[in-house]
């Protein structure tokens, strides 16, 4: 087996890898990039989350319109929607109670869902909507409305 000669050695050994330089460099450059795309996506997680709550809304709509074809009426706003998962104790007492949903939802601020029947904003139906961002209820941002 022939050993290369000292030149040769001297001259792989500063060719075989990488310099402090160049690994900097490179990962300056991804953080630049990952810092970009997490700037340009930021709008789009407030998008995903009306999106969310339009569907959680039509979701829990079409349990409370189940519940009102087994039991001829809606949940009163005192019943709430928690009449969806557990037999409400308020009157009016439905006569067809089944269990709908497993628990209820959250907003995708945390909060829960606004139920109103009789509505304060449809009054010839019901209200059901998000306090948005805000968690206020009446704010602008209010969303499902």
């Amino acid at each position: 087996m022939m050993n290369p000669s000292p030149s040769r050695r001297t001259l792989l050994r500063s060719e075989s890898g990488y310099t402090l330089f160049e690994i900097m460099l490179v990962l300056g450059i991804i953080a630049v990039l990952v810092g970009s795309a997490i700037y340009m996506l930021a709008g789009n997680l407030d998008i995903a989350k009306e999106q969310r709550v339009t569907s959680d809304v039509q979701a829990i709509s079409m349990q409370l319109r189940t519940y009102e074809m087994l039991n001829f009426r809606k949940p009163t706003t005192e019943q709430g929607l928690a009449a969806l998962f557990q037999m409400p104790a308020a009157d009016p007492k439905p006569q067809h109670w089944k269990k709908l949903m497993e628990a209820l939802p959250l907003d995708p601020w945390g909060q829960p869902y606004v139920y109103r029947n009789p509505g304060k904003y449809k009054t010839d139906g019901y209200d059901l909507y998000s306090l948005g961002p805000q968690g206020k209820d009446g704010d602008p941002t209010n969303i499902g409305r």
